[in-house]
């Protein structure tokens, strides 16, 4: 049995019992986006055919073409884009910017400083050859409000440039203090945009908030959205990959810069791969929910111990991340190290800090995953830098992702 004490047990029974009417919601989200996952399964009348892959060019790939379509149906874009080839949520993000923007563009952050790996592609940090910088393409940013609402008036301000020709939305928290936006707020700031620039494209960056409300970025205005196939609708089972979906002309650009010019998205070959998409597409909507969950019990258990969490139990969520504040960097460690002993694979490795790739300081992580960095899987990572915040994200199902926090709850009591 896993060595967890019973002060830690019997708290996380009645951290239990305090968040079940959230698990319910959490539930009837989860049954609303199955029901349109299966829609769209349906609509374009998905096969045991589809799931043969291919290999060199890739022409003629009909499970990748349809996946496409599906996407873009439960994402209600005119069309998306499906790819094992985009190695990250960076990757996919970086090609929306080039489909949007040319050298004299000015890309405006609509909420602050954007997350860590994006800013060595926009130039913000590093001296990277390719990065938006490096084409000329200028940067500015609108940060958020003292109280971390999105600043309306500014971003209107801001977005009447006519050199700004993309707003980029960073649905998700990232490394910081800040809480994720609700997709109603992401569709004000669309709207905004739209009315004082319409020239310019909002750009979503929608990792690890697909499937988290009942719609999407693209349902209230987002000319783009782009995430990795690793997170939220991977569902656990895509192997790599990342996804664009929105304006016809804006995916087929960025397809072009994913590919080359003339070939786009009609290349690219799959590798036997399409089963593993579908199947982590149909279980998405689950596996969200068993991530939510995760959280929520982590977000309850941390409050009865004492620390500071964002969000708190009972918020409204729009992304699975729990943030939990230690100020010390030994609690971080600990936490993260607690969690890894929790995890199905690499148990027995202690995680420590290291000079992650894209960071500007070291990096703790927790991640005993099947498949590598998947943070739809139960992980929890950290910059090591004050205020020593842990980011808990995923879990494949919630009952292992609670016996996970139960036992990261455990080192930080006992001190390991």
């Amino acid at each position: 049995m896993l060595d967890i004490s019973p002060e830690i047990k019997a708290l996380s029974e009645r951290a239990e019992a305090k968040v079940l009417p959230v698990f319910a919601e959490i539930d009837r989200v989860s049954q609303k986006n199955t029901e349109k996952v299966l829609c769209a399964f349906h609509k374009h009348r998905v096969s045991e055919t589809l799931f043969a892959g291919t290999t060199g060019y890739g022409y003629g790939d009909k499970g990748r073409d349809t996946l496409d379509l599906i996407y873009a149906e439960i994402f209600r874009a005119e069309k998306a884009l499906v790819r094992i080839g985009f190695v990250n949520g960076t990757h996919a993000l970086t090609a929306a910017f080039f489909s949007a923007l040319r050298p004299g563009d000015i890309l405006l952050s609509a909420t602050g400083l954007p997350y860590d790996t994006l800013q060595g592609v926009i130039g913000i940090s590093g001296d990277y050859p390719g990065s938006l910088n490096y084409y000329g393409i200028g940067y500015r940013q609108v940060d958020l409000d003292a109280e971390g609402n999105p600043d309306y008036s500014a971003i209107e301000a801001a977005s009447k440039d006519e050199k700004v020709r993309a707003v980029i939305v960073q649905r998700s928290r990232g490394y910081s203090e800040r809480r994720a936006l609700a997709v109603e707020e992401i569709g004000r700031i669309c709207e905004i945009v739209h009315r004082v620039n319409p020239a310019a494209s909002v750009i979503v960056d929608n990792c690890y908030g697909e499937f988290v409300e009942e719609i999407e970025p693209t349902e209230v205005g987002a000319d783009l959205v782009a995430g990795s196939l690793i997170k939220n609708p991977g569902g656990g089972l895509a192997p790599t990959g990342g996804y664009i979906a929105g304006r016809e002309e804006l995916v087929e650009a960025a397809a072009m810069r994913l590919t080359v010019p003339g070939i786009g998205g009609e290349c690219g070959c799959t590798l036997g791969h399409n089963r593993a998409l579908y199947q982590g597409l149909f279980m998405a909507p689950h596996t969200v929910a068993q991530a939510l969950k995760t959280a929520v019990f982590c977000a309850e258990l941390m409050r009865l111990m004492g620390y500071e969490s964002h969000p708190a139990p009972d918020a409204r969520r729009s992304d699975i991340i729990q943030a939990i504040k230690f100020g010390d960097p030994e609690l971080l460690k600990r936490f993260c190290r607690g969690i890894q002993r929790g995890a199905p694979v690499d148990s027995f490795v202690t995680p420590e800090p290291w000079d992650m790739p894209g960071y500007d300081c070291q990096v703790i992580m927790a991640a005993g995953a099947f498949i590598q960095g998947a943070s739809i899987e139960l992980s929890a990572d950290g910059p090591m830098r004050p205020p020593y915040m842990a980011f808990l994200q995923g879990s494949l199902t919630y009952e292992s992702g609670k016996l996970g926090v139960m036992l990261a709850a455990e080192h930080l009591k006992s001190g390991r």
